[in-house]
């Protein structure tokens, strides 16, 4: 009976014997991160043999906050069917890819998504000498769409609603919808708007194409861990928000030393001067200092990797800051 006893109690106290992630990480001496096969701006292998890319870059936000070094990450591939079971097998620490944060994943999975680093959505791409600016002046195209897809059903839903005819092209799969558009047998070709601008800079002479500016679909993107570990989805969570916060303050890597001394409260309490944030995750006092330091703010992940100015091209949008019009914040540090 005893015995009994014993082994029930083991099992009822397993989260508590079981190592935390964080004291796996700090252990082991460097963060696991799922990430993309060779996703373009989000994840993907340079040509010094180095990862780069908007993902990679929240990975090395973690391993700065946790460790005091953004290069301590081990970077492992995963594909849309692998991410979930590599993550939830331990595998990695942290799933850093295009994912899109539904009840599902989130309920149902036993993820934890800790905040959205990317608002995705779907989007279209026209030729250029069609001379479109927008979505609404699609009246009368001819649209490439895999049957019975969610593309499918956003588009009859977006179209129905603003009284706009097409003549849909239906195929089997989202690769003969590619091939149809390149051939010119329909005028649009719609995915998310992170996969269009990945697939304009693998297709022939990409300057004849335009992804036209609005989404007609919500797809959150953002950093899964999984559920139960509350002091890690925290850490997480929070090196998310020092991007953003940090962008919202005006610090990046190489003006944060002239703020030590700032006086601003939340700065202050941002780089570890005041207050007793890092005690509060089990970090150190400057984990958001290094974060900072070492890897910048949102808007320096964002245009290096995808931003206009890349291969990408990708507009902020929705992901400008909220006082520029887009809906991205952090809560505040205090």
């Amino acid at each position: 009976m005893k015995i009994l006893i014993y082994i029930l109690t083991i099992s009822l106290c397993g989260f508590s014997i079981k190592a935390s992630t964080l004291d796996e990480v700090k252990d082991r001496g460097y963060l696991s991160c799922g990430v993309s096969e060779g996703f373009i701006g989000f994840a993907s292998i340079n040509d010094q043999g180095k990862w780069i890319g908007f993902d990679v870059d929240i990975c090395r936000a973690v391993a700065a906050a946790v460790l005091g070094d953004s290069n301590k990450v081990e970077f492992i591939t995963t594909t849309s069917r692998s991410r979930f079971p590599i993550l939830a097998s331990g595998e990695i620490d942290l799933l850093s890819r295009n994912t899109t944060w539904t009840f599902s994943r989130d309920t149902n999975l036993s993820f934890e998504f800790v905040g959205i680093n990317f608002y995705d959505g779907q989007g279209f791409m026209v030729f250029k000498s069609l001379n479109l600016n927008s979505v609404k002046e699609l009246e009368g195209s001819t649209i490439c769409i895999e049957s019975g897809s969610a593309m499918e059903f956003n588009l009859n839903y977006y179209f129905n609603n603003n009284n706009i005819n097409f003549k849909p092209l239906f195929v089997e799969i989202d690769d003969d919808a590619i091939e149809n558009y390149l051939a010119g047998r329909c005028d649009v070709y719609t995915n998310l708007i992170t996969e269009l601008a990945v697939l304009r800079t693998k297709i022939p002479s990409p300057s004849k194409h335009i992804i036209l500016p609005e989404i007609i679909s919500k797809e959150p993107l953002g950093p899964v861990v999984r559920h139960g570990d509350n002091e890690w989805t925290d850490i997480v969570r929070w090196s998310l928000n020092v991007l953003i916060a940090a962008e919202e303050l005006g610090l990046n890597s190489d003006n944060i030393d002239d703020y030590m001394d700032s006086n601003n409260q939340e700065i202050l309490r941002l780089l570890g001067v005041e207050g007793n944030f890092g005690d509060m995750l089990e970090l150190d006092y400057n984990w958001a200092y290094n974060i900072i330091k070492q890897v910048g703010n949102y808007s320096v992940i964002f245009d290096n990797n995808i931003g206009p100015n890349t291969a990408l091209g990708i507009n902020r949008g929705l992901n400008l800051l909220w006082k520029h019009g887009g809906i991205l914040y952090s809560p505040p540090f205090r």
